[in-house]
């Protein structure tokens, strides 16, 4: 029996982070950083938003949500192999031939080099660009 797919939200991204300036000032900043690697397509549900090539490989979403914190969102990547990081607070063995790495992002700042670095490799593990954005609006790769 196939899963059910999670309804996308209407209102985007606006709409999951509603209420939480916080998590949407840092969901800006990782979107500009993927917009920059190029060939993602963006998806947004109540739970989350994902980004995929040929398969998902970046999951940013509100711990507050399921959980008791104070991080704003937290950076799911999935890459094939497990990674030791400083910035990963936890990894998972979430199927064969994928870790998910689970990231803290306090503020827009913390997108930085390192979390660029583990988005570059997790879209390179998730397959060949799509040649741009399928998000409405999201500049070019290169632009």
């Amino acid at each position: 029996m196939a899963a059910a797919r999670a309804r996308e939200l209407p209102g985007g991204p606006e709409e999951l982070f509603a209420g939480h300036p916080a998590s949407l000032a840092v969901y800006r900043a990782l979107r500009g950083a993927v917009d920059e690697l190029g060939g993602a397509r963006e998806r947004v549900t109540r739970s989350q938003v994902a980004w995929s090539r040929r398969r998902g490989f970046a999951y940013a979403w509100r711990p507050g949500q399921y959980v008791r914190s104070t991080v704003p969102l937290v950076l799911s990547v999935a890459l094939p192999r497990e990674l030791s990081h400083a910035r990963v607070k936890e990894v998972a063995h979430s199927s064969p031939g994928t870790w998910m790495h689970h990231v803290e992002l306090a503020g827009p700042g913390d997108v930085d080099v390192e979390v660029v670095d583990l988005l570059r490799q997790a879209a390179a593990a998730a397959g060949p660009s799509t040649g741009s954005s399928a998000r409405p609006g999201a500049p070019e790769p290169g632009a």
